[in-house]
């Protein structure tokens, strides 16, 4: 509406808004028409199981089902409720020269607090030579997502990795877990033997869960996707000067979306509780003036209590 300055959706659900629910259905759980039903989902998955067993993929199940005159969904939702199933150690691997045949159990950590859980891991900064990149390591503490380690080098190196490790517990304490991915430098028996001195208990990805090390791949992202990241590094000491510029910056003035828009220095110190009640009385006086743009009272959003690597259930699809 021209004269409103809103649509006329808008003003229809300002006007008339909608009754709440006391307790809303999830969409996913909701009973619509495409829904597969519980039954035909449960046969699916016996179905892909079994040919689990015998080596066969999804498709070669779906197909196999199909050719018995049997259509229980299609193609792609046999792939959903494959991906959902909880006990993925019966999938058919892709045989390499290190299998062991003992599954790796699924990491699962949990932090309340600063300095219980760091994550660790190495990324690549391009040059402007073919095939020649150099090694960003990183260590950083899931809960406050503060960087508490990093350095640039030529190659990953687990004596490397060691000597960031001395400085990142002298500087900052020792954490009880240490998280990393499953690669030469994490796995070393040099690094191993530096967090036992210290009691660290330290975990790794599970072989082709790319899920396994969330925190440390949102901070690399973080990284890569600034505006102002050169994408290509002329030298060693350009990439070194660029990464101190970053992480003075990402710990002290990013405003991180993952813990409520405060920077990770404000979350790790504490200093985010003073921030918060700044922002509360910020947020209520703006209420208090324009109560007609909410719904209800809002609240400030403060960083979770828990942060952890798999310790939530996983969600289920419904088709």
């Amino acid at each position: 509406m021209t004269i409103a300055g809103v649509s006329r959706s808008t003003w229809h659900y300002r006007t008339n808004p909608r009754p709440r629910v006391a307790d809303p259905i999830p969409h996913n759980k909701r009973a619509y028409p495409s829904c597969i039903s519980s039954t035909d989902r449960g046969l699916i998955e016996k179905k892909i199981t079994a040919g689990w067993a015998l080596g066969h993929s999804i498709d070669h199940s779906f197909a196999e089902t199909w050719d018995t005159g049997v259509m229980l969904a299609g193609r792609r939702s046999w792939w959903r409720v494959g991906a959902v199933i909880a006990d993925q150690t019966a999938r058919p691997m892709v045989p390499t020269k290190r299998v062991s045949k003992n599954p790796r159990a699924k990491p699962v950590l949990v932090a309340t607090g600063p300095m219980q859980v760091w994550s660790w891991d190495i990324t690549d900064l391009h040059t402007e030579w073919r095939n020649k990149a150099f090694k960003a390591y990183s260590i950083i503490d899931i809960w406050s997502r503060k960087i508490v380690g990093f350095r640039v080098e030529e190659r990953e190196s687990d004596h490397l990795a060691v000597e960031m490790f001395q400085a990142a517990l002298a500087a900052h304490g020792i954490p009880n877990y240490v998280h990393a991915d499953s690669g030469p430098a994490m796995r070393s028996t040099v690094l191993a033997d530096l967090l036992a001195d210290h009691n660290v208990e330290k975990t790794h990805n599970r072989p082709y869960v790319s899920n396994d090390n969330p925190f440390s791949e949102s901070e690399f992202r973080t990284m890569k996707y600034r505006p102002n990241y050169p994408g290509i590094f002329e030298s060693l000491t350009n990439a070194r000067t660029h990464l101190d510029g970053y992480v003075a910056w990402y710990n002290t003035n990013h405003k991180h979306s993952g813990i409520a828009l405060f920077s990770p220095q404000q979350a790790h110190d504490g200093s985010w509780q003073q921030a918060h009640a700044q922002r509360d009385i910020t947020l209520q006086s703006y209420y208090r003036q324009h109560p007609e743009r909410f719904r209800a009272q809002p609240t400030t959003p403060a960083p979770a209590g828990i942060v952890g690597i798999n310790h939530l259930p996983e969600k289920t699809g419904t088709n």
